[in-house]
């Protein structure tokens, strides 16, 4: 693969995005508003983490991604060798080894009007952001959203431009990074956080909402659930009222980003936080394999 990368004026150090095959500022980004993504929310997006190089969890990231492509009728699929290339050169051009970084696929540029014939010429958008090295657990609170969650737009949840329900939910809760709002099915159900998946743990069995909910299936929700079973916890996917997690002995909630992430207090019940064994557990293995992890299916079979 060729690269090619455009760099506009010299002198300022800024930071370069990578968009339809060239490495480019990102103030120069551009796209048209022709594009489906733009017009009518055609779009997908992954986020995950770069640990000193290494994109933890990258296959899985990929295999959900070209799931997704293949329900909106883009015709791309995305590959680990490219795909990896591709990040180690924006890695280099930036000046990073720990790092944010959000891929962005459009539909891509279309008439005015739905469309019904694949796209086969999306926008390829690479974002990425300085992190820090990975430390120790960052405990939050949990609140209770007014706002229900909405259903997905399709058979199941695609991590799609469709935001609007999380924004709301944000504005909700405010501008605090120490608090995570929880989400309830308009059925009363517990769902998900704003951009998290939930967790919590009673005796041997680890608790999640199950996909029938209408929540995603994060990518760490699903090396979580590996992780659990490995430690010697069932699982158990549902549908479950508010009250059975204030009977939990731990609660946690997960992403890619901010990775296992201890809740203190929820709904005036209190947790051991980071004090967990579980998540304690699960943060020390967590750390084990960030840096050298492609997929979940490397933990073997359940």
């Amino acid at each position: 693969m060729s690269i090619t990368i455009v760099s506009g004026n010299t002198g300022v150090i800024t930071m370069f995005i990578y968009l339809n095959g060239q490495h480019i500022k990102k103030e120069d980004a551009q796209i048209s508003p022709f594009d489906h993504g733009f017009l009518y929310g055609i779009g997908l997006f992954e986020t995950l983490r770069i640990y000193e190089g290494h994109p933890f969890l990258l296959d899985d990231h990929l295999e959900r991604l070209n799931q997704g492509l293949d329900t909106l009728n883009i015709k791309h699929r995305f590959y680990r060798e490219e795909m990896n290339n591709i990040l180690q050169t924006l890695l280099e051009i930036n000046h990073l080894t720990n790092a944010y970084i959000r891929l962005d696929i459009s539909a891509g540029m279309g008439e005015v009007g739905l469309q019904i014939e694949p796209y086969i010429a999306p926008t390829i958008i690479i974002f990425p952001k300085l992190l820090p090295p990975a430390g120790d657990l960052i405990e939050k609170k949990a609140v209770l959203l007014k706002l229900k969650r909405n259903t997905p737009e399709g058979v199941e949840r695609l991590k799609s431009h469709h935001f609007m329900n999380n924004m709301l939910a944000k504005r909700e809760i405010g501008a605090s990074l120490e608090t995570e709002g929880i989400f309830l099915t308009e059925a009363g159900f517990l769902a998900e956080g704003i951009v998290s998946n939930v967790f919590w743990k009673k005796g041997k069995i680890l608790y999640t909402p199950a996909l029938s909910t209408g929540i995603l299936n994060g990518i760490t929700r699903q090396f979580v659930i590996k992780l659990a079973r490995k430690y010697g916890l069932s699982i158990e996917e549902g549908h479950f009222s508010l009250e059975h997690t204030l009977e939990a002995e731990e609660m946690f909630v997960t992403n890619s980003i901010q990775e296992i992430v201890p809740i203190i207090t929820f709904e005036g019940h209190y947790f051991p936080g980071k004090k967990g064994e579980l998540v304690q557990h699960l943060h020390q293995n967590y750390r084990r394999y960030c840096k050298s992890m492609w997929s979940r299916h490397c933990l073997g079979r359940d």
